[in-house]
């Protein structure tokens, strides 16, 4: 093979990391957008990958056992191919979501997984497959090319997506915009790889010339395919934090972060009540803290002349969008923050009269860490004398489902072992009214002595919260329901299981079937390539455990997403490299690493435990890099084990995947849910034992032969 040819596949496969890394982010970003932000989405977009990729993969030894001819040629029209695919995908997720499912419906988890499946698997089939294609194309000239150089390669294309995204792309560029970037630098290397007579034939002409269409197509209609099937789309911007778009419908404005409503501009039953149940508790309130907010909350708190509010909001975007459509009115004394509001308290010594907590329904990890006992206690210790914290969840008309209660008894649990009277409030939402000192529920006598005039309150407070409904709902709540943690979020778990209960499913049918699956792809793999598979289990484990960690302490990881991956990534390279040059020692090398992982996995739960709050977003980092530096280490000292011939770099490959895809799933969808991050963290040290056992065993054998022969 000529050298230039050579150095054009090379191109290829660094441009093919860089674009497949970005349009994972991208996917991931946008299905966080259409599925509310629920974390499990992007377990379910990681898993689909890698296996998508894991089967691509194997499907390359047709290519290994000739029945798929290789050439250049094939590599460059797969390339092209590659190229355009992430702009129909982009636009499929946006376009399609409310034309499979019916408009504004949650979706249930096993049409979010089929739904998410169907449409990635061309891109990721080929992804997964153009790998190793890519090694039989280099050893068509050179049969002796290292495949360990492949993966390294592959990594460090890797490593500039995630990089050149989480730096530059998210700050500057709207997603179609990224995408068509990323797969322009994947184009014009696939053109590099016709020779020069083909590279002037129509066929090679109109293939770049539609890829080209394609990328060009996909700028151009980056905000039509946001338009809603209802209302009108007054607002569009990309943030760090989030998408940030405005509906009008008729006069009505709302504002969408994320995919998940958060203001409008006619909510007055809910800014009465966020507003006046706790401040009514209080004789003379001065000082305020505003988590969030409601369309009209303003205005109310406007009504008691106070002395200092103090609005937080992370996203400055989004303060700007709302001040611009009048979504937040100014009033006199107010002060904006933006910061997150668990960082917020921690690093102020700032107290209130009141808290008022205007968030969403915690059904994601971001949420639910403002209704855990951590927060509590935050805000507790935030509060003058007498002070109040309020915070509400979805509310119910006559009867409070099982889930529900659970869910209610686990926060009223949870809040009671900071504030000793705790009222709650049924309605359209259920408000809980936190103070050390007794609560009256007598909300319109009390607004009556201060003369404050409401509108909803004054005239059906009585008629719907009868003395009996507030007692009835007080008196559900069961003592022995757990406590919500922040690393046992239990709230969480009876979330999670309250989906699969709305749509009559259940997770245990998916998570049998994967075991029997697993059961019997372990029965026909070698020790080796166990050993790449608990690798790539661990690696993926771990990295759902620091994405899930992070968004528990610091909660924006639709911001941080592609710099935990980016991390993750950037280990690969060098522990690859560190691994192809210590590749001879074999099992000790393997036995090291595996000890190692399980130091830091050691390191990682102590941390956590004594740390908490305390911790700095890099420590996550140095612990992602540390995790991903011992497990790409692994990949080419097993490959040598095999003599990296072509079957054993396609067997371990396709280890290293399906490993990670069950860590990713498993960890995400079973063990964080149910055992919380400390038993999660527990579970994967085990795992790894189980892989020193198997390994140590193996070198025993070894050295006995040895020993025999001699």
């Amino acid at each position: 093979m000529k050298r230039n040819s050579e150095q054009s596949i090379r191109h290829v496969i660094l441009a093919t990391g860089i674009s497949s890394v970005v349009t994972q982010l991208l996917t991931i970003r946008e299905s966080l957008t259409q599925f509310q932000g629920n974390e499990i989405i992007i377990a379910l977009i990681l898993f689909n990958w890698l296996v998508l990729g894991g089967i691509g993969t194997l499907a390359a030894r047709l290519a290994a056992r000739g029945t798929i001819r290789v050439s250049v040629e094939r590599l460059a029209w797969l390339s092209l191919l590659i190229a355009a695919l992430p702009v129909i995908q982009i636009g499929a997720i946006r376009m399609l979501r409310d034309i499979v499912f019916i408009h504004g419906v949650s979706v249930g988890f096993y049409p979010t997984l089929a739904y998410t499946f169907f449409l990635i698997t061309p891109y990721c089939l080929l992804i997964g497959f153009v790998l190793p294609y890519s090694l039989f194309a280099l050893r068509l000239e050179d049969p002796d090319y290292p495949g360990a150089r492949v993966y390294i390669l592959d990594n460090f294309g890797d490593i500039t997506g995630g990089a050149l995204f989480s730096f530059l792309l998210v700050f500057f560029c709207t997603p179609l915009q990224s995408i068509v970037l990323a797969s322009a630098l994947l184009l014009a290397a696939a053109v590099r790889l016709f020779v020069p007579p083909r590279i002037r034939r129509p066929g090679v002409v109109f293939g770049t010339l539609a890829t080209a269409a394609v990328l060009l197509t996909g700028i151009y209609y980056e905000t039509a395919s946001l338009e809603p099937l209802e209302g009108q789309l007054v607002y569009y911007r990309e943030s760090p934090y989030g998408r940030i778009i405005v509906q009008k419908d008729n006069r009505q404005y709302t504002l969408f972060e994320g995919g998940v409503p958060v203001f409008s501009n006619q909510n007055l039953i809910t800014a009465e009540e966020a507003v006046h149940y706790p401040l009514s508790q209080i004789q003379r309130p001065r000082t305020i803290l505003l988590l969030s907010s409601e369309g009209g909350v303003m205005q109310e708190l406007a009504k008691y002349n106070l002395e200092h509010i103090d609005y937080l909001e992370l996203d400055p975007n989004v303060t700007a969008v709302l001040q611009r459509f009048g979504l937040i009115q100014p009033v006199p004394n107010l002060q904006i923050f933006h910061r997150d509001g668990r960082s917020y308290l921690a690093n102020s010594k700032q107290r209130y009269d009141a808290i008022l907590v205007n968030l969403p329904e915690p059904e994601t990890f971001q949420i639910n860490r403002f209704f855990t006992d951590r927060f509590y206690q935050m805000a507790r210790d935030h509060l003058n004398p007498g002070g109040v914290l309020s915070f509400s969840v979805a509310g119910y008309d006559n009867y409070l489902a099982e889930h529900q209660r659970q869910k209610v008894s686990s926060l009223y649990n949870t809040a009671r072992n900071h504030f000793a009277h705790i009222l709650m409030l049924p309605g359209q939402k259920i408000y809980f009214i936190c103070r050390n000192v007794p609560v009256d529920p007598d909300i319109p006598a009390r607004l009556a002595a201060k003369n404050i005039k409401t509108d909803y309150i004054d005239g059906f407070y009585y008629g719907n919260l009868t003395e009996q409904r507030i007692q009835g709902l007080n008196s559900l709540v069961d003592p022995d329901t757990p406590r919500n943690y922040d690393l046992m979020p239990h709230l969480m778990r009876m979330m999670f299981a309250q989906w699969f209960a709305k749509f009559s499913t259940s997770p245990h049918i998916f998570i049998g079937a994967l075991l029997l699956g697993i059961l019997a792809y372990l029965l026909r793999v070698r020790r080796e390539e166990f050993v790449l598979f608990s690798t790539g289990w661990m690696t993926m484990g771990s990295e759902i455990l620091v994405i899930f960690a992070f968004q528990v302490f610091f909660g924006y990881i639709y911001f941080q997403i592609g710099v935990i991956i980016t991390v993750f990534l950037a280990g690969l390279l060098p522990g690859a490299y560190l691994g192809y040059r210590f590749a001879r020692r074999q099992i000790p090398m393997l036995l090291l690493t595996d000890g190692l992982l399980i130091l830091l996995l050691l390191g990682f739960i102590v941390t956590l435990g004594l740390a908490g709050d305390r911790i700095p977003s890099a420590f996550f980092l140095l612990f992602g890099f540390a995790v991903s530096l011992a497990c790409g280490f692994q990949f080419p000292v097993a490959l040598h084990l095999k003599k990296d011939n072509d079957p054993a770099a396609i067997r371990f490959f396709s280890a290293d995947l399906m490993g990670a895809a069950c860590g990713t799933l498993f960890t995400s969808l079973l063990m964080i849910p149910y055992l919380g991050l400390y038993w999660t963290t527990v579970s994967l040290i085990g795992l790894k034992l189980f892989s020193i056992l198997i390994l140590g065993a193996t070198y025993a054998r070894i050295n006995a032969k040895a020993i025999s022969v001699l």
